[in-house]
């Protein structure tokens, strides 16, 4: 069985998908920031707190999450105060776009 979760449209072809494990110490967040290519990914532990546009959500181990390119990230915070959190994300970009800018809205 194959269940479709999600799906973005992306503007041109990406030249590059980079993936990364990211983990979030204990309490931290990651401020105001975007994602120019876009952000496609799954919470492997812990619990995060996620605000993207009008979608706010708190994300667990094994739940996906999409950010559309240029959408405003409010918040990809780390829920709790006393355990790491972990997610797996794929990185659609084209030559010479940024993976991140921190605290732009678009």
């Amino acid at each position: 069985m194959r269940e479709k979760l999600s799906s973005i449209t992306l503007s041109g072809m990406p030249t590059r998908i980079e993936g990364y494990r990211v983990v979030l110490k204990p309490g931290q967040a990651s401020g105001l920031h975007h994602h120019p290519g876009g952000v496609v990914g799954v919470v492997t532990s812990g619990t995060v707190q996620f605000s993207c546009g009008d979608e706010v959500r708190q994300l667990a181990a094994g739940d996906a999450f999409v950010e559309p390119p240029g959408a405003t990230v409010a918040n990809f915070d780390n829920a709790s105060s006393q355990e790491p959190a972990t997610f797996i994300a794929y990185y659609p970009l084209a030559e010479g776009m940024e993976l991140f800018v921190h605290g732009e809205s678009c």
